[in-house]
């Protein structure tokens, strides 16, 4: 199902140099995140290591594994906008899944990424937004602007809530009259 949904990801590559499919290389990179892997060259690494299970499990045509520098220039161009809907949409396949008694708790809450804050150009740290579905599941995330704080990203992420009865919880922060109506 996600690799399907990856496959919608639009490939900014040119069509001549490409010899590994988008979606593959995404795909395969999140497994080797999971795995631990920090770095391009980690990446390569564990492609490379498990190839042998990947061309059989995805039936690959490929004769030889993706270098670092390819697995690069095919992720730097992808855009959080592209990817934010994909993985919204595998949330609410992998809820559709389970028992609705299984969503019975959202918890709400905004985070500073580490080391994003950039002394040389003066620029605050990222932040996101992120609602956790009974702390095992992400169903979304968004970025909250400098300008602004997490409460109108809340506000427009419950215009797209899509899951009912459930206890929500946030920070204090979100108590207000407007939140409400």
């Amino acid at each position: 199902m996600l690799l399907n949904l990856l496959n919608k990801i639009p490939d900014h590559r040119r069509p001549q140099g490409r010899q590994f499919w988008l979606w593959h290389i995404i795909y395969f990179s999140i497994l080797s995140i999971l795995s631990g892997s920090t770095s391009y060259r980690e990446i390569a690494t564990f492609i490379e290591v498990h190839f042998d299970i990947l061309k059989e499990n995805f039936s690959l045509k490929w004769k030889k594994t993706p270098k670092y520098w390819c697995i690069r220039n095919a992720l730097i161009w992808i855009k959080s906008e592209d990817l934010e809907p994909i993985f919204r949409e595998y949330s609410k396949f992998l809820v559709s899944l389970e028992n609705t008694k299984w969503v019975d708790h959202l918890a709400i809450d905004g985070k500073v990424l580490r080391w994003s804050y950039d002394n040389l150009n003066d620029e605050k740290s990222i932040q996101v937004l992120s609602w956790f579905l009974n702390s095992k599941l992400i169903l979304a995330h968004d970025f909250i602007n400098e300008k602004t704080n997490e409460i109108p990203i809340a506000q427009n992420l419950f215009k797209e809530l899509w899951i009912k009865w459930v206890v929500i919880t946030l920070d204090a922060l979100h108590t207000q009259k407007k939140l409400l109506n």
